[in-house]
C-alpha cells in the first residue's frame, strides 16, 4: 500500500528506546519546535475552517495532542486508522481493542471514550421529547452514532407517546457478533410499564449489512403480536449496518 504524503515528514519514535517499554516524556522545554509549529498549524487550520476542513488523521492528531501532550502524535495516528479503518471506528473501538495497539494507554482510551459518549449524549438530545415524525433524520443519526460501530449486537426500544414523542430510549439486550436474546413478552410489558402508546424496535448488526435474518423477521411479528393485545403500535424496527439501515415498515415487512 502506497504511503500517505501526509505521514512522510520526519517524527520522533513513539518509543524511541526501540522496545516496547516508552521512553521518558519530553519536557516541554525539549519538544522539537517542527513539532510545535506542526501542532500550532492544524489547530489555527481547525479553528477556521472546522472538522471539514481536515481529513481524519489530522483530526486524530488534535486528538492525541491532549492525550499525549509531549510525544509526535503523526505515527499514531496513522497507525490506528490502519488498524480501525476510519475515525469513527478508532473512537468507538472497544478499550480492549485499542489497549491492543502500542502507544496507547489509559489516557488516550479516557479520552476516547469520553468523546464516545459526548457524542452519543449530543445526537440523543436531538431526538428526546420530539416527534418522531418531524425529525426521523436526526432519529437515524442517533441511532447511527450509538449502534452503528459496536462489535456486538445490541437491541434498544424507543418508547413513544400518544403524540408520537420518544420519552424514553432503553437498551434492553446485548449479546454476540450476530445474535442478541430478545423476549417478546418483556418487552410488551416494559411498554405497558411506561404507559406508552407505541415503539419503534432497533438494533445492530456488527457485519455491516441491515438484511433481517428469519429470526429478526421472527421476533419481530411475534413482538408486534404482543403489543397489538395491549392496544400498543409498532412503528417501526430499524436494522442499523455500518453506513445504512434498514426499515421493516418502509420493506413492507410491518
Amino acid at each position: 500500500m502506497a504511503q500517505d504524503p501526509a505521514f512522510e515528514d520526519v517524527s520522533l519514535p513513539l518509543f524511541p528506546g526501540g522496545d516496547d517499554t516508552p521512553a521518558a516524556p519530553l519536557s516541554p522545554g525539549r519538544l522539537p519546535s517542527y513539532i510545535k509549529d506542526h501542532r500550532a498549524r492544524l489547530r489555527e487550520r481547525f479553528m477556521q475552517g472546522g472538522a471539514a476542513a481536515m481529513p481524519d488523521y489530522e483530526l486524530l492528531e488534535l486528538l492525541l495532542f491532549r492525550s499525549i501532550p509531549r510525544r509526535d502524535v503523526k505515527p499514531l495516528a496513522r497507525q490506528l486508522l490502519e488498524t480501525f479503518g476510519d475515525f469513527n471506528r478508532v473512537v468507538t473501538a472497544s478499550p480492549e481493542r485499542l489497549a491492543s495497539v502500542k502507544g496507547i494507554g489509559d489516557a488516550v482510551i479516557t479520552d476516547f471514550k469520553v468523546l464516545e459518549a459526548a457524542a452519543h449524549r449530543m445526537a440523543r438530545a436531538r431526538v428526546m421529547q420530539r416527534q418522531v415524525i418531524s425529525s426521523w433524520d436526526a432519529l437515524l443519526d442517533y441511532c447511527h452514532t450509538t449502534m452503528a460501530h459496536r462489535e456486538t449486537e445490541q437491541f434498544r426500544i424507543l418508547f413513544l407517546d400518544r403524540k408520537n414523542v420518544l420519552f424514553a430510549d432503553e437498551e434492553q439486550a446485548r449479546g454476540t457478533v450476530d445474535h442478541v436474546p430478545v423476549y417478546p413478552r418483556e418487552v410488551a410489558k416494559r411498554a405497558l410499564g411506561l404507559n406508552a402508546s407505541a415503539l419503534i424496535l432497533v438494533h445492530n448488526h456488527p457485519s455491516g449489512d441491515p438484511t433481517p435474518s428469519d429470526s429478526d423477521i421472527g421476533m419481530t411479528d411475534q413482538i408486534q403480536a404482543a403489543l397489538t393485545a395491549l392496544g400498543i403500535t409498532l412503528h417501526d424496527h430499524l436494522i442499523i449496518g455500518k453506513s445504512t439501515e434498514l426499515s421493516f415498515r418502509a420493506q413492507g415487512l410491518l
